[in-house]
């Protein structure tokens, strides 16, 4: 069944979901660099907006959006909408969440692997002639605890390849975790003091929002044991990097990983030069299944809301 409408694209998206919207009859205006100025001049025109991250949809775009219906987010997170602003103009909301569930679980196995086995000293030493053997005694995963703080889509798939490792899982979330999930893997259900006081490997996988800006701050990263490792691949602002900075410089814990930062590409430069953190430049969905899933998802579910209204 074909649709009528224009879509705006405003960040770079694969070009399945490009076909698949040209396909059933919706005009598109590819724009994967536009910046401000001409995105105002062009959203009055259009039915449906998308974006990855790098687009701001805050209230001035929705007020010079006249006939915007849908506004979709190609991928997880929804901090650079005005989500309550638009659903008060009456606009739906989208997203693509289940695409880079396994992108990102990958990620963050792969991380607590380099910080536990110094993936990333031993490469450098090897580069530079240096041959650490001695130095390197890493430690395994099998048979540590690893504390997943938000167990939705992408925590739940975490935990389910870590227990391949043989990982035992702790979880905390602010809403219910699913009880067949907990039965399934075992999860020990806490409040998030005893999750961090217990696990050897803590990742977050949590929105940003109000209550989760500097979830990780100084009063909780000094429950984590001076064993243990960070990980984030949800939000930058989870974090309060100052604090992560002090704990990492005086070895109260261990390590982190980070594929996110609170300003992107990343300022604080102290944090970065530390010999006990890994980073990388927001890469978790980068891969080009959850890209190509991504822009699959989010195409068909603009249409199937489009159809949906008439």
């Amino acid at each position: 069944m074909q649709v009528q409408g224009r879509v705006v694209i405003c960040d770079t998206i694969d070009d399945v979901g490009i076909s698949i919207l040209k396909k059933a009859g919706l005009v598109v205006d590819y724009k994967p660099d536009i910046e401000l100025d001409e995105l105002l001049t062009l959203v009055g025109d259009c039915d449906v907006i998308v974006v990855r991250s790098r687009t701001k949809i805050t209230k001035t775009i929705i007020d010079a959006a006249s006939k915007v219906k849908i506004i979709a987010r190609v991928g997880v997170g929804l901090d650079n909408i005005d989500t309550n602003y638009a659903h008060s103009r009456g606009i739906k909301v989208l997203y693509a969440a289940e695409a880079a569930m396994n992108a990102v679980s990958e990620l963050v196995i792969g991380h607590m692997l380099a910080l536990s086995r110094n993936i990333p000293k031993a490469n450098d030493g090897i580069k530079n002639g240096k041959w650490l053997k001695k130095e390197l005694v890493g430690s395994e995963l099998k048979g540590k605890y690893l504390g997943i703080i938000g167990v939705g889509n992408i925590g739940r798939n975490v935990g389910r390849l870590a227990r391949c490792f043989r990982m035992s899982l702790i979880g905390y979330d602010i809403f219910p975790i699913n009880q067949d999930y907990v039965r399934e893997v075992g999860m020990i259900k806490t409040d998030l003091k005893t999750l961090l006081e217990n696990s050897d490997f803590v990742t977050c996988h949590v929105p940003l929002t109000e209550n989760t800006w500097h979830l990780m701050n100084s009063e909780t990263l000094s429950y984590m044991k001076p064993t243990a490792f960070l990980i984030n691949t949800s939000r930058g602002e989870i974090i309060d990097e100052e604090s992560l900075f002090r704990m990492l410089s005086e070895k109260r814990i261990a390590g982190a990983a980070l594929d996110v930062f609170e300003v992107e590409p990343p300022t604080n430069t102290k944090l970065l030069h530390l010999p006990n953190i890994l980073c990388t430049p927001h890469i978790a969905a980068q891969t080009k299944e959850a890209q190509e899933l991504a822009s699959n998802v989010i195409a068909e579910k603009v249409i199937q809301t489009l159809l949906s209204n008439k």
